[in-house]
């Protein structure tokens, strides 16, 4: 029996988003786990946001990774791992959009 990770699902998932009512339903599934997603999974939420222009969710998913992560040196990670798709999508954190209420 073939078994599919919750990554390659995920990722699956979000390539086939089109509207912002399923992107948000998948992020909301995805961040349920005790689990911080991963690169792969982010990657494609965050392309899927751009696709059906939902900036707002955009900015969220970053949220939600500091949020789920155990320290800010993993957030620093993912922030750098991604920092190349934030740039191309044009995606700002929620600490430079309010630099007061970091």
């Amino acid at each position: 029996m073939l078994t599919v990770s919750p990554n390659d699902r995920f990722e699956k998932e979000f390539d086939g988003v089109q509207d912002v009512f399923e992107l948000q339903r998948n992020l909301n599934n995805c961040f349920a786990y005790d689990l911080v997603p991963s690169v792969e999974v982010l990657t494609a939420a965050l392309k899927a946001a751009r696709r059906v222009n939902d900036f707002p969710t955009a900015v969220r998913v970053f949220e939600g990774v500091k949020a789920k992560v155990e320290n800010p040196d993993q957030y620093k990670q993912y922030l750098e791992s991604l920092e190349g798709l934030r740039v191309e999508l044009g995606v700002a954190l929620r600490e430079e959009l309010y630099p007061q209420e970091a």
